[in-house]
């Protein structure tokens, strides 16, 4: 069976900001249906932090197998149905085993989990907001890596979809 592809989503504002006290600094009903659009039907693998923040009623996130990813993966209070990891290489093996046929596995967060597997994906679908917030956490630099592949406006924001960048 092939590997299946993976993926980084993530928003950022223009000054590379992308949390704020374990959440979003924004609310974009745009951003959150193109997250669903994307990632339902699929593998997201995220951080304790990130599994922390999702509503109740969002955990786990529905139509999706949720893997989390925690230096003490017993203590996460998750259903049995999510996997849990104690590091993001586990968790994206947990992943990548449990991905079926045409799913895709999409790293949805946090800042420490993208800075340690965006060297690791295949692809990275950004939601760049309008102006700059006020914030706590940011995406680390990755653009030298990837190619952009599309780009659409939105009402409130754009979707940038990059590729990795072939080795020369």
């Amino acid at each position: 069976m092939k590997k299946p592809v993976v993926a980084a989503i993530v928003a950022m504002d223009e000054g590379r900001l992308i949390g704020k006290n374990g959440g979003l600094p924004w609310h974009l009903p745009e951003d959150l249906k193109h997250f669903k659009q994307l990632t339902t039907g699929h593998v997201v693998v995220m951080g304790r932090k990130t599994w922390e923040s999702l509503p109740a009623k969002f955990r786990p996130l529905p139509g999706r197998l949720n893997v989390v990813v925690s230096r003490t993966p017993a203590l996460i209070d998750a259903p049995a149905e999510v996997l849990r990891a104690a590091s993001p290489e586990e968790a994206l093996r947990l992943a990548c085993e449990a991905a079926s046929g045409e799913q895709k596995v999409w790293v949805i967060g946090g800042a420490e989990l993208y800075a340690a597997t965006l060297p690791l994906c295949d692809e990275v679908h950004l939601t760049v907001v309008a102006g700059h917030h006020e914030g706590d956490a940011w995406l680390a630099e990755f653009e030298g890596a990837f190619a952009l592949a599309e780009e659409r406006a939105g009402e409130s924001c754009r979707f940038l979809s990059f590729r990795r960048a072939e080795a020369p």
